[in-house]
């Protein structure tokens, strides 16, 4: 979602080292940090989390939340202490029961040290109640929390969660949810999954959803204040809940024209991807002035500014192509970020085939003489962009590039049979670039290695020979964009949340 200039927490990388214990016997305590080389400081070590109940309270007109967040999960280590990645302000933590020190640390992490040592292997009820402002917060000097004028919205890549409920902040450890949130009546608050029951009493309406697969940290999402809801069906009887504010204005006509389409086109997307991995689907479009979207599990994050220029069906199409590339399949580091994009980018250039307004392989062609040999889009690696360059646009154009010529190289029959496997075999987990690599080697029988490398790994524009079907007459000259091309550029900064350092 943003670029950095730096890493952040990147000190901490040191203290990684914590997470080897001394003994067997000595229990010591989990990382700061997962080990994510990108982001030394997110995510923690020592335990794995499978569920997250969170009990909330949120106040629009003042962005106060309170909450209750109950996370069960089970120990990797011998655990004599460990962290949760949160901002807000902690009054009570337990473990199993009994009441744990807490002190807040470093930018963005609460260290919780339990009355006694935990064994590995043993399942961990952790309870930590807290309150605070989460559009006070920064870390790091930004925020993933949107203040709106009718509430507030948690929606940001590769963080979100530590505004709003203590996590354990990476792809690498899943989760089940049920988020609980008592809002003012005539307020509505959105998240995952499906809504299990609204309650009102006293003047105030509590909202239940529950999200029971696997999803990451940064997928959770929240958004409350004053929307509009539908409801519909897809054609495979999958339900659909979009959320549209009430304040979003002349952009009101076309998100609706863009996102009540979401049942189609996931519909559409099975006949690459397979099945939709999920029991529920929708979108929600709150009064935000970002400019990105965000493939939340299920319920993806439209800004209204996606909708400026008229309807944008192709932004729906992307983030719902994460729902199989990023979502059900997360990368298993954030360097593995083209799993994610290059293949969402791809789906938009099949949506457009599709739609009879140019082939993937003009839009490869395109793509490919419209950046000279000079070109910095070229010197970007998508398979190992680096933070900085994490959602440079090359990682979704020359992204998608390496797909086309992976569909060039391998035949079609097999390259469909790479992409609906692939989240099958990966199913509810994570996985790498060189993962993807090796099962797209079995489908097709074919060495890979030196395709992969070309498109993924080499700081150059290939050879015209190389490139997805360009010719020598392409490669000259920049052939005319193909009639989708201006809706597909108008989704570039899709993911850029203008974060800067």
């Amino acid at each position: 979602m943003h670029r950095r200039i730096f890493v952040p927490g990147v000190l901490a990388s040191a203290t990684l080292l914590l997470a080897i214990p001394a003994s067997a016997a000595s229990p010591s305590p989990g990382a700061p940090g997962i080990g994510d080389p990108y982001y030394p400081a997110y995510g923690n070590g020592g335990y794995d989390i499978s569920h997250y109940d969170l009990r909330l309270t949120y106040r629009p007109a003042t962005d106060e939340l309170e909450g209750t967040a109950t996370l069960l999960a089970r120990t990797t280590q011998d655990l004599s202490r460990f962290n949760l990645d949160f901002l807000l302000e902690v009054s009570e933590v337990r473990v199993n029961g009994a009441k744990a020190s807490f002190t807040a640390t470093g930018e963005h992490e609460l260290e919780i040290t339990p009355k006694k040592a935990l064994p590995r292997g043993a399942d961990v009820t952790v309870v930590v109640r807290y309150q605070g402002v989460p559009s006070s917060k920064e870390a790091y000097g930004f925020t993933g929390w949107h203040r709106t004028p009718d509430g507030g919205v948690a929606a940001n890549e590769p963080e979100a969660a530590w505004w709003w409920f203590p996590s354990n902040d990476h792809p690498l450890d899943k989760a089940t949810y049920d988020v609980s949130v008592q809002v003012p009546d005539g307020t509505q608050a959105i998240s995952n999954g499906t809504l299990q029951s609204t309650r009102s009493r006293a003047g105030w309406t509590r909202w239940s959803w529950r999200s029971d697969k696997p999803q990451a940290t940064y997928l959770a999402t929240l958004a409350v204040g004053r929307f509009d809801i539908t409801t519909g069906e897809t054609e495979g009887g999958i339900p659909v809940l979009n959320a549209y504010s009430k304040d979003l204005g002349a952009h009101a006509g076309a998100a609706r024209a863009s996102v009540e389409r979401t049942g189609e086109v996931a519909d559409w997307l099975t006949g690459y991807f397979g099945p939709y991995p999920y029991n529920a689907l929708g979108g929600y479009v709150p009064n935000t002035d970002t400019g990105y979207a965000l493939e939340t599990q299920t319920r993806p994050f439209y800004s209204p500014r996606q909708f400026a220029d008229g309807s944008n069906v192709s932004v729906v199409v992307h983030e719902l192509a994460h729902q199989w590339y990023g979502d059900l399949v997360s990368v298993a580091g954030w360097k593995d970020i083209w799993i994610n994009e290059g293949f969402a980018r791809y789906a938009q250039w099949l949506w457009s085939e599709h739609e009879g307004e140019g082939t993937a392989q003009e839009l490869a062609d395109h793509v490919y003489a419209s950046h000279p040999a000079g070109d910095p889009f070229w010197t970007v690696k998508p398979g190992d962009p680096g933070p900085e360059n994490q959602f440079h646009i090359a990682v979704y154009d020359r992204g998608a590039l390496a797909l086309q010529a992976l569909r060039n190289e391998i035949g079609d029959e097999a390259f469909l049979a790479v992409l609906k496997g692939w989240p099958q075999r990966y199913a509810h987990g994570n996985a790498t670039v060189a993962d993807f690599r090796r099962y797209a080697e079995g489908v097709s029988g074919k060495r890979l290695t030196a395709l992969f490398d070309t498109w993924l790994y080499q700081p150059a524009k290939p050879e015209a020979a190389s490139a997805p079907g360009a010719s020598e007459t392409a490669s000259a000259r920049s052939p005319e964009p193909p009639k989708s091309w201006k809706k597909i550029a108008a989704t570039n900064g899709v993911h850029d949340n203008g974060h800067r350092r």
